[in-house]
C-alpha cells in the first residue's frame, strides 16, 4: 500500500497479479517495501525524464532550427514544454500499446484471473512514470500561467494524475488506463503542427499532411479507442463492481471526462482541417 493513502476497505482490496506475485518472488519478505519504493523510483523517473529532454531541447533545437532564435520567450518556453510532452507521449504509447496487444496481460483468457485486477512491474511502472510527466507538466503550467496551459489542460491533468494514483495503489483497471495512456500517441502530431506554425511552416506540405495525421490518429485513438474502452467497461461490469467506490468512480469519470473533451478537440480539429483544405483549393 502506499503510505499516506488507504482507503475505507483499502486492506480487502484484491491482489492485483501477476504484479503481487512477482513482487514476492523477486523481493522476498521486502515485496511490501518494494512497491511504495518502486512507486517513487518511477515518478521521480518521468520527473528526471522531463527535465532531461527540455535541457536537451534548450540546447539543440537552436542548432537544428535556426529561425528558433526568432522566437518569442513565451514561445521557447512552450517549444520546450511541447518537447518533453512529445517525448513521453511516444515512450507511454509504445509501452501501452505492448501491454494491450503484444503482451497477454490484458487478454480475456489469459491464466491471471479477472482482467481488471490484473498488472504487471512494467505497467506498474509505466503508471508512474507518466504521473511524473504529468506533475512535471503542470508544475510548468502553473510557473508559467497564463502563457503557458489553459483550463481544459488543467483539468485533463488533474483526472489524469488522480486516476494513474489510483491505479497505481490498488493495481486495479490498468487495463483502461493503458488504453487512455495508447490515445497519447496523436500528441506528437499535434505538437509537430505547433512546432512547424512556429518555424513559419504553416503553409508547407509537412503541415497539411500532419494535419491528416492528426485527424486520423485522433479519430482511432481518441474518438473510437474511448467507445470501445466505454464497451469493454460494460461487458466487464460484474468485475468493475467489485473495485474500491472510489476507483469505480474515477474509472467511469476519468474516461467519460477525457473521452467528452476528446470529441470536442476532434471536431475542433474537423474545423481546422476543412479551413485548411478550402484554401489549398481557393484559386
Amino acid at each position: 500500500m502506499i503510505l499516506g493513502f488507504l482507503l475505507p476497505g483499502a486492506m480487502n482490496l484484491p491482489r492485483s497479479v501477476p504484479f503481487h506475485n512477482d513482487l514476492d518472488k523477486l523481493l522476498g519478505e521486502w515485496s511490501s517495501v518494494g512497491e511504495p519504493l518502486l512507486w517513487l523510483i518511477s515518478v521521480s523517473s518521468g520527473i528526471i525524464f522531463c527535465e532531461l529532454v527540455g535541457d536537451m531541447s534548450r540546447t539543440f533545437s537552436p542548432v537544428f532550427f535556426p529561425r528558433h532564435s526568432k522566437l518569442s520567450k513565451k514561445e521557447k518556453v512552450e517549444w520546450i514544454n511541447r518537447s518533453f510532452s512529445t517525448a513521453h507521449a511516444v515512450v507511454v504509447s509504445i509501452v501501452a500499446f505492448y501491454l494491450l496487444y503484444i503482451s497477454d496481460i490484458f487478454c480475456d483468457d489469459a491464466p491471471y484471473g479477472p482482467v481488471i485486477f490484473r498488472s504487471t512491474i512494467l505497467s506498474q511502472f509505466t503508471l508512474g512514470f507518466s504521473c511524473g510527466y504529468f506533475l512535471a507538466d503542470m508544475a510548468m503550467m502553473f510557473h508559467h500561467y497564463p502563457n503557458l496551459g489553459r483550463l481544459e489542460f488543467f483539468v485533463h491533468h488533474l483526472l489524469s494524475i488522480i486516476s494513474l494514483v489510483l491505479g497505481v495503489h490498488s493495481g486495479h483497471g490498468q487495463v483502461y488506463i493503458c488504453m487512455v495512456l495508447l490515445s497519447e500517441c496523436t500528441t506528437p502530431f499535434v505538437n509537430l503542427r505547433w512546432f512547424l506554425f512556429a518555424l513559419g511552416q504553416k503553409h508547407s506540405k509537412l503541415y497539411y499532411l500532419n494535419g491528416l495525421c492528426l485527424t486520423l490518429f485522433w479519430l482511432v485513438a481518441r474518438v473510437l479507442l474511448f467507445i470501445y474502452c466505454f464497451t469493454h467497461m460494460y461487458f466487464h461490469h460484474d468485475q468493475l463492481r467489485q473495485v474500491h467506490k472510489l476507483g469505480y468512480f474515477f474509472m467511469i469519470l476519468a474516461p467519460g471526462g477525457l473521452g467528452f473533451m476528446n470529441v470536442i478537440w476532434f471536431f475542433k480539429i474537423l474545423q481546422s482541417l476543412f479551413r485548411t483544405l478550402y484554401r489549398k483549393q481557393a484559386p
